[in-house]
């Protein structure tokens, strides 16, 4: 199988290319990394490609949706509550679907819903998984982004979804380094507070000017950190940006 990525130097954003061999069919999954470089690499490899893909609407992630249009003609895929948000998806798909066999692709979609209410994760051949905005290398997504449907919903998919693929399946997140499902279960620091290996925190912090406790001071894709925060009026939990997070210490 060939696989190329793309990231953004601003976002930190993957695009990918997947393909079954030279000379033959791939598919384009997200469009938010430069389009230059999976383009040539179409060309390099004599590929036929007629789909885009997207994990989820965010513009970090269809900012070239159009470059795919015009120069390969692709049509543009999405979960119909992503659909909803973009004017160019030329046909909603559901979760579970077996969405394309081309060439020697088989492509199927996971609803992995928590970052946004449609966000699919894409499994190719049954070895890699792409996971978009849900989980990353030793973080998973924030839960405060436009459509976001919160935290119950990021953990679920995670432990009930991703985290029941195959040990050896890769995983291409939506930013920044790829990983595999063993890798995530044994080293990210959330599932092993799931999977209560490990105790979370009972830090008192500020986050917009409300109180919470601090279950976990989580790292993130971009070199910043991830905060799992509960808070007090409600005992709720939440996942928030880092930069947001008053600590006493701070």
């Amino acid at each position: 199988m060939i696989l190329e990525r793309s990231m953004s130097d601003e976002w930190l954003s993957n695009s990918y290319l997947v393909a079954d061999a030279p000379g033959g069919h791939g598919v384009i999954i997200d469009s938010g990394g430069p389009s230059a470089p999976l383009l040539e690499a179409v060309d390099r490899h004599e590929l036929t490609v007629e789909h885009l893909l997207l994990t989820h609407h965010h513009h970090d992630h269809v900012a070239e949706n159009h470059v795919y249009k015009e120069r390969l003609g692709v049509e543009i895929l999405a979960h119909p509550l992503e659909a909803e948000r973009l004017m160019d998806v030329d046909r909603a798909i559901e979760p579970g679907e077996s969405l394309i066999e081309s060439g020697g692709l088989q492509i199927g979609a996971l609803h992995t819903p928590g970052h946004t209410a449609g966000m699919l994760t894409f499994v190719v051949n049954g070895t890699d998984a792409f996971t978009g905005d849900t989980l990353f290398k030793g973080s998973v997504g924030g839960v405060k982004a436009a459509g976001a449907t919160g935290f119950a919903d990021i953990k679920s998919s995670v432990m009930d979804v991703l985290m029941g693929l195959p040990r050896e399946t890769r995983l291409h997140p939506g930013h920044t380094e790829p990983t595999t499902v063993g890798e995530e279960w044994e080293q990210n620091a959330f599932i092993r507070i799931w999977r209560g290996l490990d105790e979370g925190g009972e830090d008192r912090c500020t986050v917009w000017d409300r109180d919470a406790t601090l279950i976990l001071w989580g790292d993130d894709y971009d070199g910043g950190h991830k905060a799992w925060v509960r808070w007090e009026e409600t005992a709720e939990d939440d996942i928030v940006p880092g930069s947001q997070v008053v600590r006493p210490s701070d």
